[in-house]
């Protein structure tokens, strides 16, 4: 298993999602994946507070409160990055992006607790603002945030899915109490969207070529910052042709087809899986994937990917279809 770093502590290349951990994977299959992901030296998981409320049956939190069940069977302590994220909780009974609770101080301080509580820690390693709240100022949500972190309740913090001069404003807001959101997470994969289309949910914020070149220029400036991509298999797009159709017209243009044939093409030469090269193409670009699993085959696929490192005529092929 590769590694990197985030705001200066390592952890793996890879980031395996637990939005389906305690509710639709049930608690036996959720521990045994993990268990099998961190023998497998993976140190880094995603959730985030609202998971998965729009499911039916679930209300959100389930994820996390799972998480810090399995902490605690298990004896984990700091080997363990847990990402989270707060802001896109719904404040009533089956209410969707309309009702999410936003980033007012006041949410901020409550859902950082109430995380902290349900996955059993004294300090959340990495708290994501999970989606834009255009209600409140961003001076009010980065000094709430601050806070936090001051307090000694949040290790680093991140942002995502906000429109870059939001992230730059919310970020220079953040300096200016002497902290750093040190990483950021969009939707992105080796197949792009047409920009001017709408996505299938509204709460999904793809990568763009500004943020790519705002990202890059941060880090050429010595202030690091990591680009975690979510969906970064499209849902088992690249595997399941029913999967590929489900993702709209947003998807359906000439240029994903002239990637496809790339993709095919570099893993043929690989030895290795779509998925595989798709991953390995986004990690040797310094992204971490966030990958989400049923079983421990697509574990495996996922896991071993990081151990594939394309070559320059490979990354080439990639790069050059569109």
């Amino acid at each position: 298993m590769r590694h990197t770093e985030i705001g200066g502590r390592k952890v793996s290349a890879l980031c395996l999602g637990a939005m389906k951990f305690g509710s639709q994977t049930d608690d036996a299959a959720s521990t045994a994946l993990l268990d099998r992901f961190l023998r497998a030296g993976g140190t880094f998981v995603d959730t985030a507070d609202c998971y998965q409320y729009w499911v039916d049956g679930f209300e959100g939190h389930e994820s996390e409160a799972f998480l810090g069940r399995w902490r605690r069977g298990q004896g984990i302590t700091d080997e363990v990055v847990i990402a989270t994220k707060i802001g896109a909780q719904p404040t009533v009974p089956g209410g969707g992006p309309e009702a999410w609770e936003g980033l007012s101080a006041q949410v901020v301080a409550s859902a950082a607790e109430r995380s902290r509580r349900r996955l059993g820690v004294d300090r959340i390693d990495l708290l994501y603002t999970h989606k834009e709240d255009r209600a409140t100022p961003v001076e009010e949500t980065m000094a709430a945030l601050a806070r936090l972190v001051d307090a000694g309740e949040v290790s680093q913090l991140g942002m995502s899915n906000h429109r870059t001069w939001r992230l730059e404003r919310a970020r220079a807001a953040l300096q200016g109490h002497g902290h750093r959101a040190t990483v950021l997470q969009y939707r992105y994969s080796y197949l792009q969207p047409r920009h001017e289309t709408r996505l299938e949910s509204d709460g999904f914020t793809h990568v763009t070529p500004e943020l790519l070149d705002y990202v890059g220029a941060e880090n050429a400036a010595g202030r690091d910052l990591a680009l975690v991509a979510y969906t970064s298999l499209l849902g088992g797009a690249y595997a399941r042709p029913e999967r590929a159709a489900a993702l709209g017209p947003a998807y359906d243009h000439p240029g994903n087809r002239n990637r496809l044939a790339a993709l095919d093409e570099v893993a043929r030469t690989a030895g290795a899986t779509r998925n595989q090269v798709v991953l390995s193409w986004l990690i040797g670009g310094g992204i971490i994937p966030v990958v989400g699993v049923g079983d421990a085959a697509q574990l495996d696929e996922a896991v071993e990917a990081t151990d594939l490192e394309l070559d320059a005529e490979q990354r080439r092929i990639l790069d050059e279809a569109h």
